[in-house]
């Protein structure tokens, strides 16, 4: 069977690699000259099943309607996006009800301690290079409540095979040495021993490159206009360069997948949300971190990895703005700077380089894997801002379900029609 997969960053690729290797001819179209350089190009590293809560945890719409106007809130919602969001936005308040929000986080939990697996057999296998740390993240706390708040929560993931420990604060600082000019603000950590961090771009490139030398075909600089269907079924993809016939096709391309699949009659709740990154180098900075750290308060995480810290975070519902808002971008080193005070002199030596990008945003933080009401249109998009810990296992059970062979998850949680 021939497989059109559309997109080439994390969820395309890795689909790619699992349909290669269960006999497929595979071809992957994208718009882009290389791999990876939109959603997955620099985001902020983590591969954290420890991690898997959606954004919208009950009382996110009074958080969301607090920060309206403020350029450095964690969470913004621009009023000219909400008009575009509205049957998304239903849904994304919907499944911040407190049992809708359980059901969803357990579901993300499944898939990522799944992910996680298949990551580290896909690396060991293609002996993919890429920079990484796998020595585990540690989330610090400054109050009692949130760090009792905390181990209940890696109480309810435990049953999914997520390992942690709960620390006190000179456990904490003696686990990352990097946070002793704030540990006399912390309380404690959990500290989860699996989690891993690393380059998602050079990740995607390495397995893109073992992937062509198994005999994965990449049409690059290559934009897919629209789908094809006869009676019904699939049958080709119109790009910017003409007509490629398949048996199947995969939408891997993210935010930009839901208009792909509308002229079929497919509707995915997928939004575009804009988040943010910073890399400092590290050379000559002592006092680094030496794995990744999570401020849950300050909405901040980084990690150390290829020759640089990446931080993260911030969320900005902007509609398709594009554009790198330079006062929020800097405000991911200033947030970051007050947790590894080191940060601001290194940075001033060193440098730092911003980056922005689309994450793709389900309502209820699953991403949407598997078969679409059109015969031979499946879908493997809408990951938000877990693409990278979820990568594998969606690429993994999107091709398991497009080979026909029995999955090794439950895939209904992720069904991209489970919120029509």
């Amino acid at each position: 069977m021939h497989v059109l997969v559309i997109g080439a960053g994390l969820a395309g690729v890795t689909a790619a690699w699992y349909l290669r290797q269960a006999g497929h001819d595979v071809t992957v179209v994208e718009r882009r000259e290389a791999p990876a350089l939109e959603t997955s190009f620099a985001n902020a590293g983590l591969v954290v099943p420890s991690q898997p809560d959606p954004w919208n945890a009950p009382g996110v719409l009074s958080k969301l309607l607090r920060y309206v106007g403020k350029e450095d809130a964690p969470f913004l919602l621009r009023p000219t996006a909400v008009p575009s969001m509205f049957g998304w936005g239903l849904r994304f308040l919907m499944n911040s009800r407190a049992e809708p929000w359980r059901r969803n986080t357990l579901a993300a939990a499944a898939l990522a301690q799944y992910s996680l697996a298949q990551l580290r057999a896909l690396r060991a296998a293609a002996a993919l290079d890429y920079p990484f740390g796998a020595n585990g993240s540690i989330k610090v706390f400054r109050d009692q409540a949130d760090l009792d708040a905390q181990g209940d929560f890696a109480r309810m993931l435990a049953p999914y095979g997520v390992e942690y420990e709960i620390l006190g604060r000179d456990q904490t600082v003696d686990l990352e040495p990097a946070l002793r000019d704030v540990g006399d603000r912390l309380i404690g950590s959990v500290f989860f021993p699996d989690d891993e961090y690393g380059d998602a771009h050079r990740f995607t490139q390495a397995l893109a490159a073992a992937a062509q030398a198994q005999g994965v075909a990449f049409r690059f600089g290559e934009t897919v206009m629209a789908l094809e269907a006869d009676k019904g079924r699939f049958t080709a993809v119109r790009t910017s360069r003409g007509r490629l016939a398949g048996h199947a096709a995969v939408l891997a391309a993210a935010a930009w997948a839901p208009a792909l699949a509308r002229p079929l009659g497919i509707r995915l709740w997928i939004n575009p949300v804009k988040g943010y990154s910073a890399t400092v180098p590290l050379a000559g900075w002592n006092g680094a971190p030496r794995l990744a750290v999570v401020d849950d308060t300050l909405k901040i995480v980084a990690s150390p990895f290829g020759g640089g810290l990446r931080m993260g975070g911030t969320a900005e519902f902007t509609g398709w703005d594009t554009s790198l808002n330079e006062r929020r971008a800097r405000n991911i080193l200033t947030t970051a700077t007050s947790l590894f005070p080191d940060l601001a002199q290194q940075a001033e030596r060193a440098g730092v380089t911003y980056w922005t990008g689309m994450r793709p945003v389900s309502p209820d933080g699953s991403p949407f894997v598997g078969a679409t009401p059109v015969p031979g249109v499946y879908v493997n998009a809408g990951h938000g801002p877990l693409g990278w810990t979820f990568a594998c296992g969606s690429g993994k059970l999107v091709a398991d379900i497009v080979a026909g062979a029995s999955p090794e998850i439950d895939p209904s949680p992720y069904s991209p029609t489970r919120l029509s």
